[in-house]
């Protein structure tokens, strides 16, 4: 499939997981992939991926916080494939932790790696999306926004602020052409997560899960594509759920 063909993608926090994924399935639709982490082995690695599958990538091991890193990478990318058409925001710290032990130094960190980090992406954007063309931006929120989840204050307001940021920058960049949209992933056991969840709650979620499975990478990456693609080129400020209905079940 080529719904991606010749166009240019950025993608954060794709070392690894649901960024991985994503990262995958966009160069397997055609696209040449920036894959930025933090972590500059595993880029290497998703690049190495990428370029097996005969696809073409190159990795940025930036820190995607830093306004300085995110724009001078993307400006290092178009420089050398000459356009911007998707950016897909994935890179998150998570810690939980009861609000009573949060650090200021944590709660700071959080927010700019999960949070200000898709305002420096949308910066990259608008200087770098062609003006008649257009692009797409693709933000990763939480059922976390909309539900109570104890030990997780910051990251679910994190995540209420990407909500709420998505539909803002939808409406502020719809007539540069520029879709912003949302996706909402339900428990997706990566390896980051594993670090975090025991198997007895992963089993908990499963049950709570109306469709009966826990999400995978694959998952969330084909409902990317499909934003990303000419398929979804009236849809924006949307908040797409890929959680087997566990939102609405309540479940958490």
């Amino acid at each position: 499939m080529s719904r991606l063909k010749g166009q240019v993608a950025f993608v954060t926090g794709a070392g690894r997981g649901i960024g991985r994924g994503i990262a995958l399935a966009f160069a397997g639709e055609g696209a040449i992939v920036g894959i930025a982490d933090i972590d500059s082995a595993t880029a290497e690695a998703t690049v190495g991926e990428i370029e097996r599958s005969s696809g073409t990538a190159r990795a940025f091991p930036i820190d995607v916080s830093r306004q300085d890193d995110v724009l001078r990478a993307v400006s290092q990318l178009v420089s050398e494939f000459g356009r911007l058409d998707i950016v897909s925001n994935n890179a998150i710290l998570f810690r939980r932790e009861p609000v009573s032990e949060v650090r200021q130094e944590t709660c700071e960190k959080m927010i700019a790696v999960g949070l200000e980090s898709l305002i420096w992406s949308a910066q990259a954007a608008l200087r770098h999306m062609d003006p008649q063309r257009g692009g797409v931006i693709i933000n990763n929120t939480s059922p976390a926004a909309e539900l109570g989840v104890a030990g997780s204050a910051v990251y679910s307001a994190i995540k209420g602020g990407v909500s709420s940021l998505t539909r803002s920058l939808a409406v502020e960049l719809g007539p540069r052409r520029i879709r912003v949209n949302a996706l909402c992933p339900g428990t997706v056991p990566t390896p980051g997560a594993r670090q975090m969840n025991s198997d007895a709650i992963y089993e908990a979620r499963r049950q709570r899960t109306p469709l009966g499975r826990l999400g995978t990478p694959e998952d969330i990456a084909a409902a990317a594509v499909f934003l990303a693609s000419a398929e979804a080129s009236f849809i924006t400020a949307a908040i797409l759920r890929i959680d087997g209905g566990i939102t609405i079940s309540g479940g958490a």
